[in-house]
């Protein structure tokens, strides 16, 4: 499972012209999932995105997470994330998980994070083909990869 977090003034998602999530201050997080993930991979990354603290305290310094600056979570599904560019000038996606295994586990990704945060997730449509506008805050990024938990 990889996710991109970019920590944002705003975001929205629309499909069709029409709104399907937006947030003030917080993530938008774009969320790969490919066929080896398992469930601990959802909550090791759930937990980590709950907790990253990477917004700024009373001295600018990043010490604050979601929760202390009551910020909100808009959850993309991005198969992209899992692009093979090795060979070819055309991307494989044969990494990314299927939507018969990628949907229940963005489903149960946004009730995972609506758990650990106690907010409604903000979300897209899987699937969809979707517009993203977002304010980037800093600019923050920070890419998560579950295949790096077990290296510390």
């Amino acid at each position: 499972m990889r996710a991109v977090i970019q920590r944002v003034t705003e975001a929205n998602c629309k499909v069709d012209e029409e709104i399907t999530g937006a947030i003030g201050l917080g993530f938008l997080v774009l969320l790969g999932i490919e066929d080896a993930d398992t469930d601990d991979d959802l909550q090791w990354l759930a937990q980590k995105i709950s907790v990253l603290r990477v917004f700024g305290d009373e001295n600018g310094l990043m010490n604050k997470a979601l929760a202390d600056i009551n910020g909100d979570i808009l959850l993309i599904s991005q198969f992209t994330l899992f692009a093979q560019t090795k060979k070819g000038n055309r991307p494989s996606f044969i990494r990314a998980a299927r939507p018969e295994k990628a949907i229940p586990m963005y489903e149960q990704m946004i009730k995972t994070l609506e758990t650990l945060t106690s907010k409604k997730i903000e979300t897209g449509i899987f699937g969809a083909d979707m517009k993203i506008s977002l304010l980037n805050d800093g600019p923050v990024t920070i890419i998560m990869d579950t295949r790096d938990k077990d290296n510390h």
